[in-house]
């Protein structure tokens, strides 16, 4: 009962934190990893602070970047890609795996990013190392849902923790 209340709490606030408006006293962003074994995929999809997203993506290309323009979408996608993937990391079983980069939607103050893993028949074990915008932020919160065969499995991870693992 208390793991499921924190679950809705945590999604609850990261819902109302992630919509408001102005400056956030919270830096958090949430991670799903869902296995679809109908595909064989893993499905992984980051949710951060556009903000947050757009001053770590300046600090690592040394240019300014604006997740709303149109324009550069393909640039910015290009970014957002870059940036998941060198600070989310995943082992499947023991083995490292490549995500890659299905596509990112601005919702409200905040902006999803998409990634799959192919080729996943079955999953027992997920290792997950998630810095993302630990580089930014030190006070940085991240969260995980972690859902396979039905079963979801939640954690919270503080800057510096950045390790996480789940078994099936």
């Amino acid at each position: 009962m208390a793991a499921s209340l924190f679950k809705w709490f945590s999604v609850a606030l990261i819902g109302v934190i992630m919509t408001a408006a102005g400056p956030h006293p919270l830096y958090i962003s949430v991670t799903e990893i869902n296995h679809n074994p109908k595909d064989k995929i893993l499905e992984v999809s980051c949710k951060m602070f556009t903000n947050d997203l757009e001053a770590a993506l300046e600090k690592m290309s040394k240019t300014p970047v604006d997740l709303s323009a149109a324009k550069d979408k393909a640039v910015a996608d290009r970014l957002v890609a870059e940036y998941v993937e060198k600070h989310l990391r995943l082992k499947l079983d023991g083995k490292a795996v490549v995500l890659h980069f299905v596509g990112s939607e601005k919702e409200n103050d905040g902006t999803w990013s998409y990634f799959q893993v192919n080729d996943v028949p079955a999953v027992r074990r997920i290792e997950v190392v998630n810095e993302l915008l630990y580089d930014s932020f030190s006070q940085q919160i991240g969260i995980m849902h972690v859902t396979v065969g039905g079963q979801r499995k939640s954690t919270r991870l503080d800057c510096p923790e950045a390790s996480a693992s789940f078994d099936f």
